[in-house]
């Protein structure tokens, strides 16, 4: 079996289907920790100075499928480098699976931390600990995890069905970049946009649909998995963690069906509530509840079919991203040991300076695929572009495809190639971390992993 080296660690990357799994009976479990850290602990942008509504670390396992199949989504800002790879390796080790079969995903929210050892370890060495999240508390939800994933493994439930189903969601998302005649970007609409005359302009290239996947045994719901694309903020920089929208949303459709509800963010880089949203704190409540209808109408939408073992399957795909030209490693070592900087300057500048190395030095990441018969649910690092999502799906026609985003944060936005010369603040040298070329490599990688046949859309 071919193999691939992945920091330090060697994984099997082919196709993973269990040649006898369909002896083995299908299960799935499903886990959750709570996410919140202490008062004082740094947010993505400002100490904590309370919780307004919980975080979590949520999510599935799948057993019977060859090793076990771990999804999880986490109400934090971004996982990158290290910190990606920490939580996928305490996942496996409590699933007693290979890290290549753990796919974890953040919600992007706002008022919530970050977490990248690889940038801590660059600031330790240079005297300074501490300067971008809460470290012991991270390990801490880590640890938890992992052992909240063995327990769902004993407690999981025999799966018979799969249930797939679509919901349009109205008035939340709108593409953020709204293009002058001249081609290039001449608004931002931003999360909270208080011009009435940026909001006015139409909703732009978005993906309106949220679709859910659900396992069941026989008539009982056993866990939902919703997928939608969008920036998760209404207002944020409060110093009060709390999940935004998608997290109420979320939190709602669970406490109503009593199904344990795991939502991921799809390619939402480019996407956010702006033409919805002026700021205004009661408009937190009235996109989680149109997204709380998405939900529900894509549950009532389900058709279900059987689903055996032997219709599930892994595959994963590791690409090596093109870093920025703007990147520079001496520069960013400089700052990174530069006393006089700004600790956040200096934390954000030892995360960048990992992922230059980690493509100085061909390390590939991770793209994966979970096949469930007819199901196909991608799972894609950094900040992406809807079109990538919208061009997966037309790939595929013929089956369902969702898509998580916001894997791997290390990458900043993944833009399409014609962005980088439309301008705008997401291929800026602030925003983006990979050159124009991502979008042909990354594309490809897609269309590996859906197996789509030649000469399909794109």
């Amino acid at each position: 079996m071919s193999l691939f080296r992945l920091r330090g660690l060697v994984y099997p990357f082919l196709l993973f289907l269990n040649p006898a799994a369909e002896a083995d009976p299908l299960r799935v479990g499903s886990f959750e920790v709570d996410a919140s850290p202490p008062v004082g602990s740094l947010l993505a942008y400002d100490p904590m100075t309370g919780v307004q509504t919980p975080l979590s670390c949520r999510g599935i396992v799948l057993v019977g499928a060859g090793r076990p199949i771990v999804l999880c989504a986490v109400d934090w800002i971004g996982l990158s480098n290290d910190g990606h790879l920490a939580f996928r390796q305490g996942l496996a080790k409590g699933a007693e699976t290979e890290v290549s079969r753990v796919a974890v995903h953040t919600l992007h929210q706002h008022d919530a931390p970050r977490c990248d050892f690889s940038a801590e370890t660059l600031l330790a060495a240079n005297g300074l600990q501490g300067a971008g999240f809460n470290v012991g508390h991270a390990r801490r939800v880590i640890a938890a995890a992992g052992v909240a994933v063995a327990e769902a493994i004993e407690s999981a439930q025999p799966v018979t069905h799969l249930g797939m189903g679509k919901g349009t969601v109205k008035m939340v998302a709108s593409n953020r970049r709204i293009l002058g005649e001249d081609g290039k970007v001449q608004h931002m609409r931003f999360t909270a946009t208080r011009d009435a005359e940026i909001r006015a302009f139409p909703a732009g290239t978005i993906d309106p649909v949220l679709r859910l996947i659900s396992f069941w045994n026989e008539d009982a719901p056993l866990a939902v998995l919703t997928y939608y694309a969008t920036h998760p903020q209404s207002y944020y920089r409060t110093g009060l963690a709390n999940p935004d929208f998608p997290g109420l949303a979320r939190n709602g459709r669970e406490k109503e069906t009593k199904v344990p509800h795991i939502h991921f963010n799809g390619a939402g880089g480019n996407i956010g509530a702006g033409k919805w949203n002026d700021g205004a704190k009661e408009n937190r409540q009235v996109l989680a509840n149109r997204v709380n209808a998405g939900m529900k109408l894509a549950w009532e939408n389900t058709k279900k079919v059987t689903l055996s073992a032997g219709e599930v399957g892994w595959k994963v795909e590791p690409v090596l991203l093109p870093v920025a030209s703007h990147m520079k490693e001496e520069t960013l070592a400089a700052i990174v040991e530069m006393e006089s900087e700004p600790a956040e300057k200096r934390y954000l500048a030892a995360k960048n300076l990992t992922w230059f190395r980690r493509c100085k030095n061909k390390e590939p990441i991770e793209l994966s695929c979970l096949n469930l018969k007819d199901a196909r649910v991608l799972h894609l690092p950094g900040e992406l572009f809807v079109e990538y999502q919208l061009n997966a799906q037309q790939a595929r026609p013929d089956l369902f495809v969702a898509l998580a985003a916001y894997g791997d944060y290390a990458p900043g936005y993944i833009c399409t190639a014609a962005a980088y010369s439309e301008g705008g603040y997401e291929p800026s040298t602030l925003a983006s971390l990979v050159d124009p070329s991502v979008e042909k490599i990354l594309t490809a990688a897609i269309r590996k992993l859906l197996d789509a046949p030649a000469g399909a859309t794109p």
